[in-house]
């Protein structure tokens, strides 16, 4: 009885969470896919996978897999580069080395990774989503550069002014957007149904009733759609494309790992094993790539409403991949009735979801300010240049930043008029340091003795050992005065110099 009873209550809450995810996942699949300048049906290839395939597959039990919003903007533009052909290559790649990275148990390392990176990661995609969408939402062409997508927007509120149809457009969109803000408020039985899914049918219901003039999806078929990406290897010599997987790879699988634990924070249940979920992840990426269709990681937004809706083992986002599977085969015109301006404000909705609108005042107010600039300087660098180049300008100021202040040195003077100076120095005396050590040293008296206390250094690099060095040197050479070491340096041959130095 026990062994049939357990099933059945697990089937009973994972099969009404699936349909949720399902729900959840259906209009971001579609959105998402559109951004990125691919046909709409190879993002609902990759949350099948990632429901079909990395759903069963071991790491995280709660977290479901998909397109993701976080890389839209980068997926538009290996597009635009390289073709969808290019784009198969470059997922398959980044997915094996996601593999290999989980096999040599590299999973965990992801964690290190500064959260300041990662948000102002994310906050430049959501700025370039937003903006993006603003020209979808007004039936225009959104420009390719990310600087391009800002100059361009007085001339987008012109054709706006303009032009009739492009008013209709934006006004369906911002109907749609509303529709979401306002179906958030509902009360909590109401908001079972996804807000985005209940405004995107409201949207196409009345574009058709109405016989609006606005662009709606175009829909190609399943079978048409998927282009298997088995060559295109010759593509891989190109520093560019390369550039572009080791970003795929980086991005992907951060967000990912990151939002791994975030779900395991929701939930009572087993936690996330790291190196197995980069293996899943990886495993779906090798297949997105090979079916040529769009990357995927573990998305925070279904996976946490696969939590809320009670989910409790695998089952649910397995299920929810079977749902996407029939449904696009059953009924794909549907997708066809789909304004584009609703599936825009979908996706601002989702881009300001990705800005980190409250963890910057948090972030301000606890007195990590450095944070803050990283993730600016991060956010900053996506927008003018592209995202590989962001990512590794936040991770530098990242290191720089963890440098800085792990090097902090503390000098004290004590000047009591009359007998030697008192000077101490305690911390980490490195090379980023050494200006404010060198100036207070350098502005004491030439004339009077030093009694240097350096009991509280707990590390000196070379630069600052040379350069102490050469201060004892410079001062003991006048007449009159010596340098009084109170505690030596850690290091033997540096005790046994100061010793000397002294006497």
């Amino acid at each position: 009885m026990t062994s049939v009873a357990l099933p059945w209550r697990t089937l009973r809450t994972d099969l009404p969470a699936s349909l949720v995810v399902f729900l959840v996942a259906l209009p971001l699949c579609v959105g998402i896919a559109v951004a990125s300048g691919v046909p709409a049906e190879l993002g609902l290839v990759t949350g099948i996978v990632g429901g079909l395939v990395v759903g069963f597959m071991p790491g995280s039990s709660l977290q479901v897999s998909g397109p993701a919003a976080g890389l839209t903007v980068l997926v538009a533009e290996a597009v635009d580069r390289y073709g969808l052909a290019g784009l198969g290559t470059i997922v398959l790649v980044a997915g094996l080395l996601q593999v290999a990275l989980g096999l040599l148990r590299l999973g965990r390392w992801f964690r290190a990774i500064s959260v300041a990176v990662v948000q102002g990661m994310l906050a430049g995609i959501g700025l370039l989503l937003i903006v993006g969408q603003l020209y979808v939402l007004a039936g225009g062409t959104t420009p390719h550069s990310g600087p391009g997508k800002f100059t361009g927007l007085p001339g987008l509120v012109g054709e706006v002014v303009r032009s009739h149809p492009a008013r209709v457009s934006l006004a369906v969109g911002v109907a749609t957007l509303a529709v979401m803000l306002l179906w958030d408020a509902l009360p909590g039985p109401l908001r079972t149904v996804p807000g985005a899914l209940v405004a995107v049918v409201a949207a196409a219901g009345a574009t058709a009733a109405f016989g609006l003039p606005v662009d709606t999806l175009d829909v190609e078929g399943l079978l048409a759609a998927v282009r298997p990406s088995l060559g295109h290897w010759g593509t891989l010599a190109d520093v560019g494309v390369l550039a572009t997987v080791a970003t795929f790879t980086l991005v992907a699988s951060a967000e990912s790992l990151f939002s791994a634990a975030a779900v395991d924070r929701l939930h009572h249940g087993p936690r996330t094993d790291f190196d197995r979920e980069l293996v899943a992840q990886g495993t779906g990426n090798t297949l997105c790539g090979l079916l040529g269709a769009l990357p995927m990681t573990a998305v925070i937004v279904r996976s946490s409403a696969n939590v809320r809706a009670g989910a409790r083992t695998k089952a649910s986002r397995v299920l929810h991949g079977v749902w996407l599977l029939l449904f696009t085969a059953a009924v794909p015109g549907l997708l066809g009735l789909i304004p584009l301006a609703a599936l825009a404000a979908v996706l601002v909705h989702a881009g300001v979801k990705l800005m980190p609108l409250r963890a910057v005042p948090e972030l301000w107010r606890g007195q990590h300010q450095g944070e803050v600039v990283v993730l600016a300087v991060t956010a900053g660098a996506i927008v003018t240049t592209d995202m590989f180049t962001g990512v590794l300008v936040g991770l530098g100021l990242a290191v720089v930043k963890t440098a800085w202040e792990t090097s902090h040195v503390r000098v004290t003077v004590r000047d009591r008029g009359t007998g030697p100076i008192e000077v101490s120095i305690a911390g980490n005396a490195t090379f980023l340091r050494l200006p404010t050590i060198l100036t207070t040293l350098n502005g004491l008296p030439a004339d009077r003795t030093v009694r240097l206390d350096l009991r509280g250094l707990r590390h000196v690099d070379l630069a600052c050992r040379s350069a102490l060095d050469s201060w004892i040197d410079t001062h003991n050479g006048n007449t009159g005065v010596s340098v009084h070491v109170v505690a030596p340096r850690p290091a033997e041959d540096d005790r046994d110099r100061m010793a000397d130095a002294a006497e």
